[in-house]
């Protein structure tokens, strides 16, 4: 058992990389501005895994010799605990005096009427009884040892829960805007994490049109701001010939379809933007996601435009109620849309598109760049750039709803087992252990001598009364002594 306490607190020591550097299977774009940011201690972190802590060897070599440990350590106990079980309590000690907890009397009657009686008097007392030649025997408490074992081997449920689940299930996140739809494709995925034995080919056949989101927040008081309600209104299809259905997404309500679950878990705003050259003719036509940056939803997003020459980059703030004090920099004071203005700044030259590399759509590369302008827009606004016919006209604004799409087979079993952790962690923490002994000794002039004694295996209190409770089922004794 202490192994398997030290390889547990490993295995929590192992995790903290996962959560201190970005990992190829959430954030495979992040790991990639990390390689270039950091071009000298990048590769070495990347060779020690650090980039893939849950699917690294000495990760995997952890969880597997926890797993051993546990099992090797479980499995002998269980047999032992079941022929203690089985097996009867032990012959009552001679001298019960020495005991902790000891109660004696006096009696006139029979030995063998004062055993039998006592006996059944313990028996419904919930205590586990054995006779001899003037002596009574008990035990009980045996749960106490049961829930020590329903709880280890509830943990080694759930390792195996977790790392079937992992192995055959996935997890991927996808952000989709008003009017937009989502195919359960992985091209269609912002980030894909499949498990080991998981393949593209096993994604269930379902897609879903976002109608509608919506979201309340308190106005006013001290938590002015906060979010009230938020729900996504979707028309879902569980295959490629069933017909729409239409379902609402909240957040303690999600989509559950053919092994998937899809979870509602962010929002924010996508401006609409509509980019014409000196022409007139329409080079950008779309609704940008903007991500949010503070509780108001101050968001940040950009714009990236191939087709015209120079290239054109713009980057951008979105504020849903602009404060109008910029001196601090554009800031929303409001999450709702009440006020809703763009702050953008123009760039001409390279976007680095040509280069083959991946580039994240929420960040704009201005190295190759030259900034031409800044300007502030209201809905229907347009803006020329400077020293260029190209315009850029702010339309309007949708909202987008994030959402991460699971299958993991092994969670009814992980909730199961941890139910039963609970359960037998309980039952080893409440549930004392007792050992309780009566023996009749006949004396020469005052009857016969009634000891009662108990100990107990545990530190739980209550024992003398305990015993005392046990004395008074004795039956008849004319005078008491305790200790």
């Amino acid at each position: 058992m202490r192994i398997a306490l030290i390889l547990l607190f490993l295995l929590a020591l192992a995790s903290v990389p996962g959560s201190l550097f970005p990992q190829r299977g959430t954030s495979p774009l992040r790991v990639k501005e990390f390689l270039q940011d950091n071009p000298t201690s990048g590769p070495i972190l990347d060779r020690l895994y650090m980039f893939d802590v849950f699917a690294s060897p000495w990760f995997a070599a952890i969880y597997l010799l926890l797993f051993i440990s546990l099992t090797g350590c479980v499995l002998p106990r269980a047999l032992e605990h079941y022929k203690e079980i089985r097996s009867l309590p032990p012959v009552a000690p001679k001298n019960l005096s020495r005991l902790p907890a000891h109660q004696q009397c006096y009696s006139t009657r029979p030995a063998e009427e004062i055993i039998a009686e006592t006996q059944q008097a313990w028996k419904k007392r919930g205590w586990r009884v054995r006779t001899g030649d003037g002596w009574i025997s008990a035990e009980k408490g045996y749960s106490r040892e049961t829930g020590n074992l329903i709880f280890h081997l509830a943990l080694l449920v759930l390792l195996v829960a977790v790392g079937v689940g992992g192995a055959v299930g996935f997890r991927g996140t996808v952000i989709v805007r008003e009017g937009s739809g989502f195919a359960n494709n992985v091209t269609q995925y912002d980030t894909f994490a499949p498990g080991r034995m998981f393949g593209p080919d096993q994604l269930p056949p379902i897609s879903f049109l976002l109608k509608d989101f919506g979201a309340t927040y308190q106005r006013g008081g001290r938590q002015n701001g906060a979010p009230r309600e938020f729900f996504a209104d979707i028309a879902v299809k569980d295959n490629q010939d069933a017909q729409p259905r239409d379902l609402r997404i909240e957040v303690n309500d999600p989509l559950r379809t053919s092994g998937i679950t899809a979870y509602l878990v962010g929002h924010g705003y996508a401006p609409e933007f509509t980019i014409r050259d000196a022409k007139g003719n329409i080079v950008w036509q779309d609704a940008a996601v903007f991500l949010p940056q503070d509780g108001a939803f101050t968001s940040s997003g950009v714009v990236k435009v191939p087709d015209t020459v120079p290239q054109l980059g713009i980057q951008g703030f979105f504020l849903p109620t602009a404060s109008g004090d910029f001196s601090h920099g554009p800031k929303s004071k409001f999450p709702a849309a009440d006020n809703p203005q763009v702050y953008l700044s123009a760039w001409i030259g390279d976007l680095g598109l040509d280069s083959g590399m991946p580039q994240s759509v929420y960040r704009l590369d201005t190295e190759n760049m030259k900034r031409i302008g800044i300007e502030e827009l209201s809905p229907g606004e347009t803006w020329k750039l400077p020293n260029s016919g190209v315009t850029v006209e702010f339309s309007g604004y949708r909202e987008w709803a994030s959402f991460a799409i699971t299958r993991d087979p092994g969670k009814g079993w992980a909730l199961g087992a941890a139910i039963a952790s609970i359960v037998g962690l309980s039952l080893s923490l409440l549930i004392p252990r007792r050992r309780a002994w009566l023996r009749v000794t006949s004396t020469p002039s005052e009857g016969n001598l009634i000891e009662v004694a108990g100990l107990s295996k545990t530190e739980a209190p209550g024992l003398a009364n305990e015993i005392l409770q046990l004395a008074k089922l004795v039956p008849a004794p004319e005078e008491t002594n305790d200790r």
